[in-house]
């Protein structure tokens, strides 16, 4: 068995480990998964009660990776997430004191409650995994992911979160509601067998953080993406950023989250190489969100998933590679 047989047979083993708590949406998991594997950070924007923060804190455990949970509220400041320095005289120095974004997984509940000089003091940890406190530069240890949840029809004591901290969310993805009566049932009847509402604290680790990490550089650097499928991803960012309902289209990052994010869940599928298929998978979950509609556009309810999904039917698949 190769090293991506191996690897891909782990994920595998992961993902249904993770759907015997988080019931009933597997697809779900998986793109949660493909993200954690190139870092991405994952925008969770769904109604309450949904199981967001359990599905966060069963990554957490299974991965054997280090996770904290910060509650955003309109009195949070910087300091409560990053840390600050207290002076201690007996040693005549400065003490850091690390806040909870000093972590593996840091799930941010509601982060759209925080004020934007709060949600802001995630951006550097965002995108350059490391944060300053006081002038000092902080490096975060591999793995470092941010899970974030809103509520998107609630918007009184709320901050919305402006497009440049959007645009570090790799994915956004909505949960959405039991899709059957099975599945409303199933949640039901794992609830009973629990006999606890969280199941998470008896979940053992699968893998550790190094083997993570380990499956993390094969993305990196065994998954082939050829010129074709780059072209192809190319054009469809170009498509959708042309569409005259567009204010501003996805940016060359969101190109970018869509390459990395097509690499992992090739290996997820035990390949080597990136189809179309991967990148088809994740098109809406990794740009919609990079799409502003113009004002009179949105009015009539056009949204950035439905410029996406055009952008995917007018964008040619490279022949050969499908």
């Amino acid at each position: 068995m190769t090293e991506i047989e191996e690897a891909s047979k782990k994920l595998e083993e992961i993902v249904e480990r993770i759907s015997t708590v988080y019931i009933g949406n597997e697809e779900v998991i998986r793109k949660t998964l493909a993200a954690a594997l190139v870092n991405g950070n994952v925008l969770f924007e769904d109604y309450p009660g949904l199981g967001k923060t359990l599905l966060a804190k069963a990554f957490g455990r299974v991965l054997g990776l280090k996770y904290t949970r910060v509650q955003f509220t309109p009195d949070l400041l910087p300091a409560d997430i990053l840390g600050t320095k207290v002076w201690r005289q007996n040693l005549g120095t400065f003490e850091l004191i690390k806040g909870p974004i000093f972590t593996h997984v840091l799930l941010a509940d509601e982060i759209n409650r925080a004020p934007p000089k709060t949600q802001s003091a995630l951006l550097e940890a965002m995108e350059e995994r490391q944060v300053t406190i006081e002038g000092e530069t902080f490096p975060l240890e591999r793995p470092f992911f941010v899970i974030a949840t809103q509520n998107p029809i609630e918007f009184e004591g709320t901050y919305p979160l402006p497009e440049a901290q959007l645009d570090r969310f790799l994915l956004r993805l909505r949960v959405g509601y039991p899709k059957s009566l099975e599945d409303e049932m199933a949640i039901l009847e794992a609830r009973l067998s629990w006999r606890k509402d969280d199941p998470t604290a008896d979940m053992e680790p699968m893998i550790d953080r190094e083997t993570f990490v380990r499956i993390q550089d094969l993305v990196e650097e065994r998954i082939f993406t050829s010129r074709d499928i780059v072209r192809y991803i190319s054009e469809l960012v170009r498509n959708a950023r042309a569409d005259s309902r567009v204010e501003a289209g996805p940016s060359p990052r969101g190109g970018i989250a869509l390459m990395k994010v097509a690499k992992a869940n090739a290996l997820l599928e035990g390949r080597d190489y990136v189809l179309p298929d991967d990148v088809k998978a994740f098109a809406i979950d990794a740009l919609a969100h990079r799409v502003v509609i113009r004002a009179e556009y949105s009015f009539e309810g056009i949204r950035g998933e439905d410029v996406i999904m055009e952008a995917l039917e007018k964008t040619p698949v490279p022949k050969g590679a499908e």
